[in-house]
């Protein structure tokens, strides 16, 4: 039986529920009914589960800090794929760089976005999530900084090249936290619309900054690389300034380590990280990849329309969500690995005949599958860890299931290093990216019967929960 539309969870809730907290038919006369707040913005008491209580105030809250949150976690995004946009220009700008460290300094701020990603889950129960959307938004300063200077000084040495862009991380980081700290503000029977709204509002970032970024950086006479970074100084601020003014901390959210080291201990968790490595991972990829690509491929062809892969990326994960609470998310899934595989081939094809209309729309086959693959894969985790469980152990099962998210979250990230990657050492091996590519069919092709064996096949031990 498929999963109610409110369960697919997008959001590493790694957290223990307030011990204050009581739902409406357990609550006594001494709980309050309407947040109880203390200086520096802490909400001492929060119980969105109770009808009463979410009506009388709750709700108005959880929505103000999703908009703040929202503007963030974009944020975030955009300077994580900042240097996408900047590499392919650099060459012109003075930089002698070979088509290798082109994309290394592609990959390397998706290394750091994913290795920061647990630890950003779990700063927010410890610094509240206010505080630290703050902190986070005021981290991007550095990032931003650091490409504003360094694209200013074409002398600068590789290293130093590759430290500014490692710096981009720090954004990566923000969807962990971001998604972590709006789980803990909406009831389970909102969570989803909610977290769904946070990631796409995020995700949408890779594809805008592409979008806006060259054209800001021409304004004018010449092209002015450092305004890519200036131009999100100030937008920083302002994302700190809107989180200091109306953002909440909650002081009932509390990290749950045990249920992350129990979703550690399931062969699940790491199976699904594995598939997320093809969804999400071949997002932010191929995402970073595209402009470099398009530069040295096709240099007619402007750079400028690599956006539309990203926001296609983007737009398509809802409707992954959507569609696989209705058919399943490992139909689904299965579904976009195939929609992955047959753009990896037509890419193939459109390389070997220098066809860019080919090569480009084969690009965005890639973008959808991989969106909607990351909302069906998403999906599947909640249904996966129910499946089979008594209602008394549910509560559980579900704790975990959120370490699971915050896990494949953080390791499907690296795919978006090891994209670029893959597509550097194909042409430094064999002069050519077309190898790169049949390895990302040959993977697509091993995640789908992953999902078909694991959790689809008819006679497997999950195929009658419809996960």
């Amino acid at each position: 039986m498929s999963a109610p539309a409110r369960e697919p969870a997008t959001a590493p809730d790694t957290t223990a529920p307030d011990p204050a907290a009581t739902t409406a038919a357990g609550r006594t006369a001494s709980v309050p009914a309407t947040p109880v707040r203390r200086s520096g913005r802490w909400i001492d008491h929060w119980d969105p589960e109770d009808a009463t209580f979410w009506r009388g105030g709750g709700r108005a809250i959880a929505r103000r800090n999703l908009a703040f949150s929202v503007y963030a976690e974009f944020l975030g995004f955009c300077v994580w794929a900042l240097w996408s946009v900047v590499v392919p220009l650099l060459p012109a700008a003075g930089f002698s760089l070979t088509l290798d460290q082109q994309f290394w300094l592609i990959a390397l701020p998706s290394l750091v976005g994913a290795t920061v990603r647990i630890p950003y889950t779990f700063a927010v129960p410890l610094f509240g999530g206010r505080n630290w959307t703050i902190i986070s938004a005021l981290l991007l300063l550095i990032p931003a900084s650091a490409l504003a200077w360094v694209v200013t000084e074409p002398s600068s040495s590789f290293g130093l090249l590759l430290t500014c862009a490692a710096l981009a991380g720090f954004g990566g980081g923000n969807f962990a936290s971001s998604m972590s700290n709006i789980s803990f503000f909406f009831p389970e029977a909102e969570k989803g619309k909610a977290l769904g709204l946070n990631a796409a509002g995020g995700n949408l970032g890779t594809g805008i900054v592409q979008l806006v970024v060259p054209a800001v950086i021409v304004i004018g006479t010449g092209t002015h690389l450092e305004r890519a970074g200036l131009m999100f100084i100030p937008l920083a601020l302002i994302a700190a300034v809107l989180a200091w003014r109306g953002m909440d901390n909650l002081s009932g959210a509390r990290s749950d380590y045990g249920s992350f080291a129990r979703a550690t201990r399931n062969r699940h968790t790491w199976i699904i990280s594995f598939l997320y490595i093809g969804t999400f991972g071949s997002f932010i990829g191929y995402s970073g990849a595209l402009p470099t690509l398009l530069k040295t491929q096709f240099p007619e062809t402007p750079t400028t329309i690599a956006f539309l892969g990203a926001l296609i990326g983007a737009l398509s994960r809802p409707l992954g969500g959507m569609v696989a609470d209705r058919f399943g998310g490992a139909r689904v899934t299965i579904g976009s690995f195939a929609t992955l595989t047959a753009g990896a081939l037509g890419a193939v094809k459109g390389l070997e005949s220098h066809s860019f209309a080919l090569f480009f729309g084969s690009f965005l086959v890639l973008f959808l599958g991989a969106g909607i693959g990351n909302g069906a894969t998403y999906r599947m985790i909640p249904a996966v860890f129910r499946a089979g469980v008594s209602p008394d152990r549910l509560p559980t099962a579900r704790k975990t299931a959120a370490g699971c998210i915050g896990i494949a979250g953080a390791v499907g990230a690296y795919g978006g290093f090891f994209i670029p990657r893959g597509f550097a050492m194909a042409k430094e091996a064999y002069g050519s990216l077309v190898p790169a590519l049949w390895v990302f069919v040959a993977a697509y092709v091993l995640m789908a019967a992953t999902t078909y064996v694991v959790y689809a096949r008819r006679g497997s031990a999950l195929a009658a929960e419809t996960i």
